[in-house]
């Protein structure tokens, strides 16, 4: 842009500062088209904000293909006047997948790592879950549209287990089930900076870091209504709508 206008990077960037304006960043979105979305936003943030009594709200999800990577070559350690170092490339030692719900109400976290994520170690999980909740409460368990939670195994089970409801999230809208910040959590404070030699290695301190959260877990507290959500989307859509049309014409 400099040299098409005839002046200085330092001026271009001075006027982006100037106006506000970051054009290194870009924010990634997806408006969702799901035609029940209305309905489907309401109910899972009605569980939010308004939990059933005598009854559990667990959001579940898998963390799929995490990484056990190695550093080419040994770091250096964080110290006074210089950050701790770590190689760019790395080697891979294989992958495991995290299943993980989050109690809405305290923050607990039940967790299994598992090779796969088809229907049969989504099937696993819930007998997990099913074994460590108490069994006078029912289970509202809040899930994206994934084909694995929807299986006709997956199905059958439920249906021979009443205190299981389903609740599923809307298209492109993972947003609105909370364990993808306890995924957040995870990644940045254990994974994004760790060196795994193993798939095992990796395994056990993921165990370990939800063993330690378990100790004393925080809620993630939900305040957004329902009606303000939705107010925002359709904003959202109108200016995408807009902007469309604007480039058709």
């Amino acid at each position: 842009m400099a040299a098409q206008l005839g002046v200085s990077a330092a001026s271009v960037s001075r006027h982006w500062r100037a106006n506000g304006l970051k054009p290194h960043l870009v924010r990634g979105f997806k408006v969702s088209r799901d035609p029940r979305f209305v309905e489907k936003l309401e109910d899972i943030v009605g569980l939010y904000m308004s939990p059933p009594e005598h009854a559990l709200v667990l959001c579940c999800d898998e963390k799929s293909q995490v990484q056990a990577l190695d550093r080419t070559q040994p770091g250096l350690p964080l110290k006074k006047g210089s950050a701790a170092t770590m190689t760019h490339d790395y080697k891979r030692n294989g992958t495991t997948t995290l299943f993980a719900a989050l109690n809405v109400l305290d923050g607990q976290v039940i967790a299994q790592c598992q090779q796969r994520h088809r229907h049969v170690e989504w099937l696993k999980f819930l007998r997990k879950i099913d074994s460590e909740t108490p069994k006078d409460k029912t289970l509202h368990l809040i899930a994206d549209n994934y084909a694995t939670h929807k299986h006709p195994a997956v199905q059958a089970w439920l249906a021979k287990h009443a205190r299981f409801e389903m609740h599923f999230t809307p298209t492109s809208a993972s947003w609105l089930n909370m364990v993808e910040r306890f995924f957040r959590d995870i990644t940045t404070e254990r994974l994004r900076r760790g060196i795994f030699t193993s798939v095992p290695e990796l395994v056990k301190a993921i165990n370990q870091y939800i063993a330690h959260h378990n100790t004393n877990p925080k809620p993630f507290i939900w305040t957004k209504a329902a009606r303000d959500i939705l107010q925002k989307v359709i904003r959202a859509n109108s200016r995408l709508s807009s902007k469309q049309n604007a480039t058709l014409h």
